[in-house]
C-alpha cells in the first residue's frame, strides 16, 4: 500500500493508472452488451501499461522504509513537520510576526493598576489610560521586534519564517524601527508621568525596560542564561503594574497614595501569569535554543518536566489568589482555562506543531484572569466606598 502511495504522486504513473481504472469501470458498464470485445481489449491494455506500471512500483517500495517493513524515525516525522511549516501562506506567517495576542501584556498590568487605583481612590482617567495604553503597546512593539533582531543576529530565528527580519529582508530596518518605537513609547510614559507629577512612577517604568533590555540586548542577553523569566515577573509584575497604579488619577491624591498590600498582591499574579507566557513559548524552541546554546528553562528541564512545572505554576497561582483575598469569586471563574492550559501542555509537549500553541492558550488565560482581577477590584470599590489598604511603601 505504501509503495502504491507513493507511485500515485508520479504525475505519469497516475495518469496511467487513473486510465486503467476508467477503462475498467467502462468495462463493467458495457459487459452485458460487448463481453467479447471487452475481454480483449483489456487484454491489450494489460499488455501495455502493466509491465510497466510494476516496474515503477518495484522502484518507490524501495524508497519507502515503511513499504520494505522498517519503522518510521522522529526525524521522518520532524521532516514532514517542516514540509508542512514551508506551506504556511504569508498571512498566517504576518500574523505570527505582528504577534497580536501578545500585547494583552500591555492591556492586563494597566487595567489591574488602574483598578487597583480606582479601589483606592475612587478616581479614573480615560484620558491618561489611553495614553498609556498606546505607549505601553509601543514599548512592547519594541521588545518584540528587537527580539527578532538579536535572535537574528545569534542564529536562533535563522530557521523562523514568522520573523520580521525574514519577512522584511532587512535587519537594519527592524532595528530602526524597533528603537523608534521604544523612544515614541517611552516618550508617552513620561510625559504622562510628568503631568502627574509623581517620580515614583518613572522609576518603577524605567526599571520595567531595563528589565526588558538586559533580558535580550547585548552585551547582557540574560534570557540565554534561563533568566528571561524572572526579569518578565518583575518587569510587568510589580514594576508596570505599580507605575501604573500610582499614574492613574489626579496628582495630588496619587502623589500621596501608598503602595499597598492589594495593588503589589495584584501585581505578583499578573507578574506570574506573564511568566507563564514566556515559559510555555520555548516549548517549541527547545532544539533551536540548544543549538545556539541558548540555556531556556526548557533546554534545561526537558518538556516532560517543563510541563510539570506548568502544572504546578497555575496550581500555585489559584492558591496564591486565595491567600491574597483578591476578587475569588470571579478570578475563579477562569479555573476552565487554567486547567485547559495544563492539559493542553501535558497532552501536546512533545509534539512542536502542537505545542507551539501552548502561549497562546498562557496568552487567553492571562488576558481573562487580568480582567477578571481588575473586575473584583471595580465591583469591590462599588460595593465598598470606603475601602483602606494597608501601606507597605508610603
Amino acid at each position: 500500500m505504501a509503495a502504491m502511495c507513493c507511485n500515485l504522486t508520479q504525475a505519469s504513473g497516475f495518469k496511467k493508472l487513473n486510465e486503467y481504472l476508467q477503462m475498467q469501470s467502462y468495462f463493467k458498464r458495457c459487459h452485458q452488451g460487448s463481453k467479447r470485445s471487452t475481454c480483449s481489449v483489456e487484454k491489450v491494455f494489460h499488455r501495455r501499461y502493466r509491465g510497466q506500471l510494476q516496474v515503477k512500483r518495484r522502484n518507490q517500495y524501495l524508497h519507502v522504509p515503511c513499504a520494505r517493513g522498517e519503522k518510521l524515525s522522529s526525524s521522518s516525522f520532524e521532516d514532514v513537520g517542516e514540509e508542512i511549516q514551508e506551506h504556511i501562506s504569508m498571512k498566517t506567517l504576518i500574523w505570527r510576526a505582528i504577534k497580536l495576542p501578545i500585547y494583552s501584556v500591555a492591556f492586563v498590568p494597566l487595567t489591574v493598576g488602574s483598578a487597583a487605583a480606582y479601589l483606592q481612590t475612587g478616581i479614573f482617567s480615560a484620558r491618561c489610560y489611553f495614553v498609556l495604553l498606546a505607549s505601553s503597546v509601543l514599548v512592547i512593539t519594541w521588545l518584540n521586534l528587537s527580539n527578532d533582531v538579536y535572535d537574528f543576529d545569534t542564529g536562533v530565528d535563522k530557521n523562523k519564517k514568522e520573523s520580521v527580519v525574514n519577512l522584511v529582508g532587512s535587519r537594519t530596518g527592524t532595528f530602526i524601527a524597533a528603537y523608534l518605537c521604544l523612544a515614541l513609547g517611552f516618550g508617552g510614559l513620561s510625559w504622562t508621568a510628568f503631568v502627574a507629577g509623581n517620580l515614583r512612577s518613572i522609576l518603577f517604568l524605567a526599571c520595567a525596560i531595563i528589565c526588558g533590555y538586559i533580558y535580550q540586548c547585548p552585551p547582557f542577553r540574560l534570557s540565554y542564561r534561563g533568566l528571561g523569566e524572572p526579569l518578565c515577573f518583575a518587569a510587568f509584575g510589580p514594576f508596570a503594574t505599580s507605575a501604573f497604579y500610582l499614574l492613574q488619577g489626579s496628582a495630588s491624591v496619587m502623589n500621596n497614595l501608598p503602595l499597598g498590600g492589594t495593588v503589589l498582591s495584584a501585581s505578583i499574579l499578573v507578574g506570574f501569569t506573564t511568566s507563564l507566557i514566556l515559559f510555555c513559548s520555548h516549548f517549541h524552541q527547545v532544539e533551536g535554543d540548544k543549538e545556539v546554546g541558548k540555556m531556556s528553562p526548557l533546554v534545561r528541564l526537558g518538556t516532560q518536566r517543563g510541563a510539570e512545572v506548568v502544572k504546578v505554576a497555575v496550581l500555585m497561582l489559584y492558591t496564591l489568589l486565595v491567600a491574597f483575598g483578591l476578587s475569588k469569586f470571579l478570578s475563579a471563574l477562569t479555573l476552565p482555562m487554567g486547567n485547559l492550559v495544563i492539559r493542553f501542555v501535558q497532552d501536546n509537549h512533545k509534539d512542536k506543531n502542537k505545542i507551539f500553541m501552548a502561549k497562546y492558550f498562557c496568552v487567553r488565560l492571562h488576558a481573562l484572569f487580568g480582567v477578571a482581577l481588575a473586575s473584583g477590584l471595580v465591583l469591590a470599590r462599588m460595593v465598598n466606598t470606603t475601602f483602606t489598604s494597608r501601606p507597605i511603601f508610603s
